[in-house]
């Protein structure tokens, strides 16, 4: 069983991961939040990813502003 702050890591590296496979950036993800009528500052978004403290409704924004259309959460 984990604990809470083993699933906000594991929040943290599922979303890092997304990242990474798109190949896109915290500056890039600014942008791209932005452009779905999602606001954060740069500073705002990498203290909510590496705390891994954010909520599933930002990450659903951040998965839209990725395209990701699906997201699998175990081997």
């Amino acid at each position: 069983m984990m604990t809470t702050d083993e699933w906000s890591r594991y929040a943290c590296n599922l979303l890092k991961a997304e990242l990474a496979r798109s190949g896109v950036g915290y500056e890039e993800l600014v942008s791209r939040l932005d452009a779905i009528g999602v606001h954060e500052t740069y500073q705002g978004l990498a203290a909510k990813i590496n705390r891994g403290t954010f909520s599933f409704a930002f990450f659903a924004q951040c998965m839209a502003a990725l395209s990701v259309k699906t997201v699998r959460l175990s081997e």
